[in-house]
């Protein structure tokens, strides 16, 4: 996260129609993570290109056993002397709820800091585990499907509880990490509480070849980042076509996709975004009907334009 990727990660997005982002780190080394999250801080204003919003750490407060692509070596268990300096800038962290300790760590935030929005991730939390972490204040569920327990009918896990709550969820629509029918699933269950999300690595919107991921080697090929165990790298989605996805496969309207990355997402960020209302951020995309790009604004400024 240096001031440069910052800028390179800011500009390219305005490619995507994407005109906010929450930066994202991953389970590292603590020094690494204070440094990732030092200079996001300090340059998040100076972007040129969509807005940095706020942090999201997705770990290292996860489970060992659904550590996906992130280096399980540094997982640790949820604590507040990682992450105390930079509070005010977080606004997600996702973390897996069945670690010992998490439980007083959410309360806590919960309490104190009620403009982080906690999410359970990365986690192989039961579905009463699930439940009760939502009573202790998690209130959504990170890339929904993927890097958790699967669904089973005597075992309804994470989904089966987030399914069953009012919680707010995100899906990675790349055709990779869900099936075409578990959109539609998961758009007909959730409804105005699913967002969409790239779940994007460096990779993004970068050729085929190969790439770093937290230390970690990654082959991108046909639409997809993996480790050289197999095990996928995160995504290399573009926002525009997440929404091309929904929208061949499944029944949700135009209005109901594009409100799945503006309106509900800035809702549960608490921000004036995501609609052209009075006193909200001018932030605009134009795209033409197979949700190709045409022109970027942010802040009432054109950033982009094909």
């Amino acid at each position: 996260a240096t001031p440069d990727a910052l800028e390179t990660i800011s500009s390219t997005l305005l490619q995507t129609g994407t005109t906010s982002f929450l930066p994202t780190t991953m389970t590292m080394s603590s020094e690494d993570i204070d440094k990732a999250l030092q200079n996001i801080q300090f340059y998040a204003d100076e972007v040129t290109g969509a807005n940095i919003l706020g942090l999201h750490l997705e770990g290292p407060f996860i489970n060992v056993d659904k550590h996906g692509a992130q280096d399980k070596a540094y997982v640790q268990t949820a604590n507040m002397a990682l992450i105390e300096k930079y509070i005010q800038e977080i606004k997600m962290i996702t973390l897996a709820p069945e670690i010992e300790g998490s439980e007083h760590f959410v309360k806590l935030l919960t309490k104190e800091y009620p403009h982080v929005i906690l999410s359970i991730g990365h986690s192989d939390a039961s579905y009463e585990e699930s439940q009760k972490s939502f009573d202790w204040g998690i209130s959504h569920a990170t890339h929904l499907f993927n890097a958790m327990n699967p669904y089973h009918h005597r075992k309804p896990g994470i989904v089966g509880a987030v399914f069953d709550s009012d919680v707010t969820c995100d899906i990675i629509a790349d055709l990779v990490h869900t099936h075409p029918s578990t959109l539609e699933l998961v758009q007909k269950v959730k409804k105005e509480k699913l967002i969409l999300i790239t779940d994007a690595m460096r990779a993004g919107c970068m050729k085929c070849g190969v790439y770093d991921l937290g230390g970690r080697r990654v082959e991108v090929d046909k639409g997809k980042a993996i480790l050289e165990d197999g095990t996928l790298a995160g995504s290399v989605l573009k926002m525009n076509d997440a929404l091309s996805n929904m929208r061949a496969h499944t029944t949700m309207s135009l209005i109901e996709i594009v409100n799945s990355v503006t309106k509900i997402p800035a809702a549960k960020l608490g921000i004036p975004k995501g609609e052209l209302r009075e006193g909200y951020d001018a932030d605009i995309v134009i795209f033409d009907e197979n949700f190709s790009i045409i022109s970027t604004i942010v802040k009432g400024e054109v950033k982009y334009k094909r």
